[in-house]
């Protein structure tokens, strides 16, 4: 079995190689006859004629039509990936095929181009191999006029293979140009404090909601996935402490303004309790003050009743009632001319009685009598 000259994977290049070395051969063999040398004769002394040697033998003819039909049958299919678009080109005309497996083309009419589906990374500002800073992109001024320096990392992928070939010459270019320009025009309505600290989040959705709009509007098959603040600081050493100050400042404000949010938290539930019991407590006092006056006023208005009907009655019982009241609280003195003398010991009496109630009651009588 014949090899093949061309090797397993021919191509147009090798082809055209061996087509040059089967020329030059043909050419030494054409030149060998023009140079026939000396004449030959045979045994009887006619002239010997020389053959012409053909340059495609019936052997060759084989190898050379093999070869063709490897390169043809080589170049009648691609096999694509589910991690890459395929752009099949016919006559200028560009198709973009996205599934995956075996696939047939014309050979020498279509071409076929590979774009990959997955996420890219764009550094903007920095270096990533070195991780130095470059200051053509990173520098910026905020709302404020302050210098800041900030690093950017855009992530994009293509959603467009054919406008993503034929769109635009450098559509990678376009959209780290694009960025830098939305990166520099948000970061200028923004203040020093906000793109270093607290406004970083903001100040990202405002990038990529812009660029998102403009690149849809641009249409070159490319597609922002996201775009983070990788690093924001001042340019300058002295800016950076001094700034570091400020923020310790700040931290120390809002630890004071936490501590006082914590005391008032505590001390104002605690002076509403007492606010509500006091109130409580005085509604309690009315409650019972008027339940007492009213009491009072309808005791007053029966005694008034009886007293229009009886009223010598009334006055004495209404005496009796008051002495009963008072006369046990009541010590009795009489004072003369020399000073206080006190006389009848009306609290020590009475208390001799009790005891002698719970006694014997009839000689206690006696004695009492006594």
């Amino acid at each position: 079995m014949r090899q093949n000259p061309l090797g397993k994977n021919p191509n147009f290049k090798e082809l055209s190689r061996w087509l040059n070395r089967q020329k030059k051969t043909a050419e030494s063999a054409k030149k060998q006859e023009e140079d026939p040398g000396p004449e030959r004769f045979d045994s009887e002394g006619n002239p010997v004629r020389r053959k012409k040697k053909r340059f495609f033998g019936k052997g060759k003819k084989a190898v050379l039509a093999a070869a063709v039909l490897v390169v043809l049958a080589s170049n009648c299919y691609y096999i694509l990936d589910e991690e890459n678009y395929a752009v099949v080109t016919t006559l200028g005309s560009a198709q973009a095929v996205s599934q995956a497996g075996l696939h047939l083309k014309i050979p020498f009419i279509q071409s076929v181009r590979k774009v990959s589906k997955g996420i890219k990374g764009m550094p903007i500002g920095y270096d990533p191999g070195t991780g130095e800073s470059d200051e053509a992109e990173s520098i910026m001024i905020t709302k404020d006029f302050n210098f800041v320096n900030t690093d950017f990392y855009l992530e994009y992928m293509v959603n467009d293979p054919v406008k993503y070939l034929y769109a635009s010459s450098d559509p990678v270019n376009t959209l780290k140009m694009l960025a830098q320009s939305y990166i520099r025009d948000t970061v200028g309505t923004h203040s020093v404090d906000d793109v270093i600290t607290t406004g970083k989040s903001e100040i990202q959705s405002e990038i990529k909601e812009k660029l998102t709009n403009r690149m849809m509007d641009e249409d070159i098959g490319l597609s922002v996935v996201n775009i983070t603040i990788q690093d924001a600081f001042p340019p300058t050493t002295e800016v950076l402490n001094a700034f570091k100050n400020v923020e310790n400042a700040k931290q120390g404000k809002e630890t004071a303004i936490n501590n006082a949010n914590k005391d008032r938290n505590e001390k104002i539930p605690q002076a509403e309790a007492e606010c509500d019991q006091i109130i409580k407590d005085a509604e309690a006092e009315r409650e019972a003050r008027i339940n007492e006056a009213q009491g009072q006023v309808s005791r007053f208005e029966q005694m008034y009743a009886e007293y229009t009907k009886y009223p010598l009655i009334t006055r004495q019982r209404m005496f009796y009632e008051t002495m009963e009241e008072l006369l046990p609280q009541m010590k009795v003195y009489i004072v003369d001319e020399n000073g206080t003398q006190k006389l009848l010991p009306l609290d020590s009496f009475a208390a001799a009685m009790e005891q002698e109630k719970q006694g014997d009651g009839s000689g206690s009588s006696k004695e009492v009598a006594q």
